[in-house]
């Protein structure tokens, strides 16, 4: 079976926010780059990823309670810590783990560090190119 880190999205190419950017902006950028996820920063530039922001956040914690968007930040609902699987998992194991946590995100991990990110997306993408018999 393929590895994870065959599919993850690497590290340099997250889309990330600080963690004190309000809600609206942080919707906007997902919209604007077509993206389901943003990873939060302790600063706007740093690649010191604290948590994950999805739209699956926006809506159930934002939307569903009526929440100040320009009051809120992504801190305040960002899914924290970030879970994580080995890059040399199997996408079949990363699958099992996302089911079973009840996750559309997993960071993917080198020697505990956050190295990229694999989403249901990702998976979709894998097994639609698979040779059908």
């Amino acid at each position: 079976m393929v590895p994870v880190k065959s599919f993850m999205i690497p590290a340099e190419k997250f889309v990330t926010v600080g963690r004190d950017t309000d809600v609206k902006t942080a919707a906007v950028m997902m919209r604007d780059r077509n993206i389901g996820s943003l990873m939060v920063t302790r600063g706007g530039d740093s690649k010191d990823v604290i948590g994950i922001v999805t739209d699956t956040d926006m809506v159930r914690r934002v939307l569903a309670t009526a929440a100040d968007t320009a009051k809120t930040t992504v801190e305040m609902i960002m899914s924290a810590p970030i879970l994580t699987i080995d890059e040399n998992k199997t996408l079949l194991d990363a699958n099992d783990m996302m089911a079973q946590s009840h996750l559309r995100h997993l960071g993917v991990s080198r020697g505990g560090k956050l190295v990229g990110m694999i989403s249901v997306r990702d998976l979709v993408v894998f097994l639609t190119n698979l040779p059908r018999k």
